[in-house]
């Protein structure tokens, strides 16, 4: 389980009174994370000063940097040694990440980086929830490139989508991002953790060849190449550069559009894996509530009020962010023509959604003041819909 302040305060019999950004650096160490680069700013300053302590506990490394621009610099080069690595930031430097996070996808590097989203833009209001960073965690750096962002909405799913951003990082090598918001992280919910044996861990595939015959970005015969830690005797070459099979740089499109080619169907062929999501109620619906952290729990308090007063009401929670879950949510809302869909910000995920299912059938439910969007606010959407039936 836990050791330390978090552990005592209830016995593992009635589980474990615990912070969100306390369950982040749990589910990072049960995932196998050793190796932690970060710079303290809120609402994520807790995962770096919970794993200040645990990471020494079991063999692992944390580093305070001089920036987040170092931290992100510092978790690539880990990954690269061949240790699981982890960052945690929030808004101001997420965006100062955002060149690393392109070098550490071109360069195919397993890492993760937690943005604990608050207030902005700019300093903002440092201690307010906000989710106006779902399109920065996807389009955030330049270039065409796949990427995957989780979003938990409870402490428990903190823990639990930790582990699995480690899991898919390993498992198709790629930068992943868990997408928190400030009402996550900094919630207190009490958890049962579950045992240490039944979770699963992904471990990087290593390879089976000599090292003069090993390429680091060969695109056949598998889409997710072995990634070989330096200094095990693999020598090759890593760059921001388009690069060929070895890492070498390229300007030949009969290698540069391979890789691009490969770098996107990994995840694209992967979407039954990677898409996480909760339905509940669709099948019947007459009004579909799409939603995701925080705001998801809103949505499931309107939901069953709406219930209660008789409406017909389905509900899909979102976990994976990206890739979005395009024919999901068009199947969920296909026989529907009512959406509405809550976001602690001005709508970016529901440009996503409209694109899918139609402008018409959304209706959006924003705040971007820094508090919560109540229940009250999505009930009267949902209901504003049935009036106008």
């Amino acid at each position: 389980m836990t050791t330390g302040r978090i552990a005592k305060e209830l016995s593992p019999a009635s589980g474990v009174l615990m912070q969100g950004d306390e369950a982040c650096a749990e589910g990072a160490i049960a995932a196998g994370c050793r190796f932690f680069a970060g710079y303290p700013i809120t609402p994520a300053t807790e995962i770096a000063e919970a794993l200040a302590r645990r990471l020494p506990q079991v063999g692992g490394k944390f580093i305070q940097m001089e920036d987040e621009i170092a931290s992100i610099a510092a978790v690539i080069g880990a990954s690269v040694g061949g240790a699981k690595a982890m960052t945690a930031t929030s808004g101001p430097g997420f965006s100062l990440m955002q060149e690393n996070i392109g070098y550490a996808a071109m360069a195919e590097i397993p890492c993760v980086i937690v943005d604990v989203q608050r207030l902005g833009p700019s300093t903002g209001r440092p201690t307010s929830p906000s989710q106006g960073d779902v399109m920065q965690a996807r389009w955030g750096t330049h270039g065409d490139h796949p990427i995957i962002v989780l979003a938990p909405s409870s402490v428990r799913e903190t823990f639990d989508l930790t582990v699995q951003a480690f899991n898919f990082s390993e498992r198709y090598r790629t930068p992943v991002i868990l997408l928190m918001d400030e009402v996550i992280g900094h919630m207190r919910e009490r958890v049962i953790l579950p045992d240490p044996n039944t979770i699963e861990r992904v471990e990087r595939a290593s390879t089976t060849v000599p090292p003069e015959w090993y390429k680091p970005f060969e695109n056949f015969p598998a889409d997710v190449p072995p990634l070989v830690p330096f200094g095990e005797g693999y020598r090759y070459h890593i760059t921001g550069l388009h690069h060929d099979e070895r890492g070498y740089p390229t300007a030949r499109l009969d290698e540069i559009q391979p890789w691009l080619e490969r770098i996107f169907r990994k995840i694209e062929s992967s979407l039954s894996d990677i898409l996480l999501y909760n339905k509940d109620g669709i099948e019947d619906a007459e009004t579909l509530v799409i939603a995701y952290g925080a705001a998801a729990r809103s949505a499931r308090h309107a939901v069953e009020l709406a219930r209660e007063r008789g409406r017909k009401v389905g509900f899909l929670k979102l976990k994976t962010l990206w890739p979005f879950a395009e024919e999901v949510v068009e199947h969920a809302a296909a026989r529907l023509h009512h959406v509405v869909v809550p976001e602690m910000n001005l709508g970016q995920l529901a440009l996503e959604v409209e694109r899918v299912v139609g402008r018409h059938k959304v209706r959006r439910v924003n705040r971007a003041d820094g508090e919560m969007i109540q229940p009250a606010e999505i009930l009267a959407a949902i209901e504003d819909w049935e009036l106008a039936r």
